[in-house]
């Protein structure tokens, strides 16, 4: 497996362990629809969270949360809504962002609720 899938296993991983020491129950990673995935999905207060992870081994030349652009953002919701009709959530649904970033052997998380809305809301 290249290092970049590495990194990005890992920084899953690590955004996964996060969560959960949050209060957040982990419900699926990697959850495919057709090509469409989504890195995590969770559940906490009552709210379907889904949260993309973006892992960087560096934040010198983008941020990661910078990679999320409208065409990602709409796959995402596209991918959310097939995911909400498979397991019937009646409940909110929210969209988040975990950027991991690794600094020696500890990693820095920055986690942004509530990242974005679906386009045309």
């Amino acid at each position: 497996m290249a290092e970049h899938n590495d990194l990005g296993k890992l920084g899953e991983k690590r955004a996964q362990e996060y969560l959960s020491s949050n209060g957040y129950q982990i419900r699926h990673c990697n959850w495919f629809c057709g090509k469409l995935e989504l890195d995590i999905v969770a559940e906490k207060d009552g709210w379907l969270v889904v949260v993309e992870v973006k892992t960087r081994s560096t934040d010198t030349f983008e941020d990661p949360k910078e990679a999320i652009n409208l065409k990602k953002i709409r796959n995402l919701v596209n991918a959310a809504h097939e995911y909400i009709f498979q397991y019937d959530w009646e409940g909110e649904t929210r969209f988040d962002i975990i950027s991991v970033i690794p600094h020696g052997e500890s990693f820095s998380i920055d986690h942004i609720e509530d990242a974005f809305l679906p386009p045309g809301m």
